[in-house]
């Protein structure tokens, strides 16, 4: 009967210590307690929605930029560090100042021709190197920074 006695005694004192922390502004806080709910709905950050590359570039750009991105990669996979941090830094100008990245890329693209590799690896470099140059050739062609001649 005592244990039950200061149990209740304890209780009293922990409610009365709550009260006392939440002061004269108890109204306030249980509107606050009781605001607090579950969202009806998952968050948007856990939703899978296709997310651009750079947020606010032209698609051609951000194709661009993927297609860099791609080829610095596998570039710094095969030991050619020095050109991929060429490439990359070709991508950071690009997302700046477009025409300086994309003359950049073009210079880049002239020094990968000159790299040879085993025959799969020169496969996949040929590919990626092609990709980018597609890209790059259609991002000069909308900025009509190049007079590209059509066969």
């Amino acid at each position: 009967m005592l244990e039950v006695l200061v149990g209740s005694v304890v209780g009293l004192l922990v409610v009365a210590g709550i009260l006392i922390m939440v002061g004269p502004n108890l109204k306030g806080t249980i509107r606050r307690i009781r605001a607090v709910r579950r969202p009806a709905s998952v968050p948007s950050v856990f939703q899978n929605r296709p997310r651009e590359a750079v947020p606010g570039l032209n698609p051609k750009t951000q194709r661009v930029l993927v297609a860099a991105a791609r080829l610095s990669n596998w570039l710094r996979a095969h030991g050619h560090e020095d050109l991929s941090r060429e490439l990359r830094g070709a991508a950071a100008r690009l997302t700046s100042n477009e025409p300086a990245g994309l003359y950049a890329m073009q210079t880049l693209l002239r020094k990968l021709r000159a790299i040879t590799m085993e025959d799969n690896s020169q496969q996949r470099l040929t590919a990626l190197s092609k990709e980018l140059r597609t890209a790059v050739q259609d991002r000069f062609e909308q900025l009509e920074l190049l007079p590209f001649k059509r066969p």
